[in-house]
């Protein structure tokens, strides 16, 4: 960044990025928060350790975004600053990179040439479905994103703890890349439901499940490689030693949370997360044979929560103080892993894996041609893999009839549970049973209001029903009961934009 003009000091937007000689940045439209903060006050300083770091700060009234260059380290270092949420719309970063330079990203993602299909944003390109909303994958497991040409790679790192002043929880996801006619890579800060473009994404709007966190965005940095993938683990200790970085919290003023998950069903061993969060900060981690330890975090007081797969199934609260270790430790109260069903499709774990479609789901619209019928379905419990009832029902499209036997002793009085992971346009299950009996209609479920599976999540609140069905209503023997399965809602859409519920579950007893 010393031997070139990189940053405009009038507005913050990087103009340049060469690696090996070769240019990355797109000439036509720079990297930038956003679409740019239109004018920043921005200033330089060398500091750090042995004078090895220059530090360019740009100031608006709400925000600072902050550049650290590296003595011979091929990475543009960053961290955003809020006090508001910004009034250039989504916080994010995008690195709007040269299409001729950086040739290859994420093909879901590459709407280049394209045709949209729905808004804005998803394109039908050679026949299929492609969106920015495709490349997406979930925070806990997206440290490492990026994007190549011949001879060289560019490649958004977001390390332990950068996520902490997103939204949204380990499960979230947003946009990472967008093929258009730049290479757009992205780190979504403020995550909504899904931004746009390749960028970092801190605070987006795109299915939003929290409310949007200030403070220090970061770090994060924009590393240049030959090409292949750089280690997420890198050493990020220099920001102390930067001066002045509003609102970053060294290690030393951080403090620990360790302890053991317990209750967690056996198949769950190794998918099992343990969250905290505040109005402040949010972290997670993996427990390894029950136990855990978190990342270095803020002082403060957090709701400590299990999850098995991505499952709330128990809560509790702890306080960090800095350069301490408090030991907590939680249990599994989830009356899912301790109810004996009369059957069950799906597992209560938070998501709709193994159903129909779900496989495909992450990354193109549920128009496309690979996508196998969404119905309406009649599904045969006992007797039909998991694999043929549909992850989602659509209004416009269609109910799902369950069709099952019972046995001596399994009719009176039973309940169907229902558990759904998103909703769009309250949208909510109501049953109808052997055509004498119909459930009412449960209330309108707290959900984000934005589009969901059509951008190619299915991650909202989960959220679970229950309908008693009264006694006489269900048969036993050799006569079949037939459960439909609707989505209500006082709103409309056409087809894949109508009203619509995502399963996790369904189970009867």
């Amino acid at each position: 960044m010393s031997q070139h003009d990189l940053v405009q000091s009038t507005n913050g937007d990087i103009t340049s990025m060469k690696y090996n000689g070769v240019e990355a940045q797109d000439q036509t439209k720079y990297s930038q928060l956003s679409s740019g903060l239109g004018s920043a006050s921005c200033s330089w300083v060398q500091t750090g350790n042995s004078n090895n770091y220059i530090k360019i700060t740009c100031t608006t009234s709400t925000l600072t975004q902050y550049y650290v260059a590296q003595y011979k380290t091929p990475a543009i270092h960053m961290g955003t600053y809020t006090t508001a949420e910004p009034s250039v719309g989504e916080l994010r970063f995008i690195a709007r990179l040269a299409r001729s330079t950086m040739t290859t990203g994420i093909t879901a993602a590459d709407v280049n040439g394209g045709t949209a299909i729905e808004g804005s944003d998803v394109y039908l390109v050679n026949g299929q479905t492609r969106s920015k909303f495709y490349s997406s994958v979930q925070f806990i497991n997206d440290a490492v994103h990026g994007v190549t040409g011949s001879g060289i790679g560019a490649y958004m790192i977001v390390a332990s703890g950068g996520y902490e002043a997103s939204s949204g929880g380990p499960f979230f996801r947003d946009i990472d890349n967008q093929g258009s006619a730049q290479q757009e890579l992205y780190f979504c800060e403020f995550p909504n439901f899904f931004c746009s473009a390749s960028n970092a994404l801190m605070n987006s709007g795109h299915t939003q499940t929290q409310d949007y966190r200030q403070g220090f965005h970061g770090p994060y940095a924009l590393w240049f490689t030959t090409g292949s993938a750089p280690s997420a683990s890198i050493d990020l200790t220099f920001w102390s030693g930067l001066g002045t970085v509003s609102g970053f919290v060294a290690v030393g003023g951080r403090g620990y949370v360790k302890g053991t998950a317990s209750g967690i069903p056996s198949a769950y061993a190794s998918d099992t997360t343990i969250g905290w969060s505040n109005s402040v900060a949010q972290y997670w981690t993996k427990a390894s044979s029950g136990s855990f330890t978190s990342p270095p975090m803020i002082p403060g007081t957090y709701t400590m929560t299990l999850y098995k797969g991505e499952l709330e199934v128990g809560t509790g609260s702890v306080t960090v103080s800095a350069g301490t270790t408090v030991t907590s430790n939680i249990a599994d109260s989830n009356a899912d892993d301790s109810t004996t069903y009369i059957w069950q499709v799906g597992e209560f774990d938070g998501r709709p894996t193994g159903f129909l479609n779900a496989d495909m789901i992450q990354t193109m619209h549920p128009s496309d041609s690979r996508m196998h019928s969404w119905g309406p379905v009649t599904y045969t419990v006992g007797s039909q893999a998991i694999g043929y009832f549909p992850m989602a029902i659509f209004q416009a499209i269609g109910s799902v009839t369950m069709r099952f036997a019972l046995q001596s002793g399994q009719g009176g009085a039973r309940t169907l549970k229902i558990a759904t992971t998103l909703a769009f346009a309250g949208a909510r299950p109501v049953i109808s049973v052997n055509s004498a009996w119909t459930s009412a209609t449960p209330a309108i479920p707290d959900q984000p209001d934005s589009r969901g599976v059509t951008r190619g999540t299915y991650r909202g609140n989960n959220i679970a029903y229950t309908y008693s069905i009264p006694s006489g209503i269900l048969y036993t023997g050799s006569t079949v009961n037939v459960i439909v399965i609707s989505a209500a809602s006082g709103s409309s859409g056409d087809t894949y934009l109508s009203p619509n519920i995502v399963f996790d579950a369904i189970a009867l007893y």
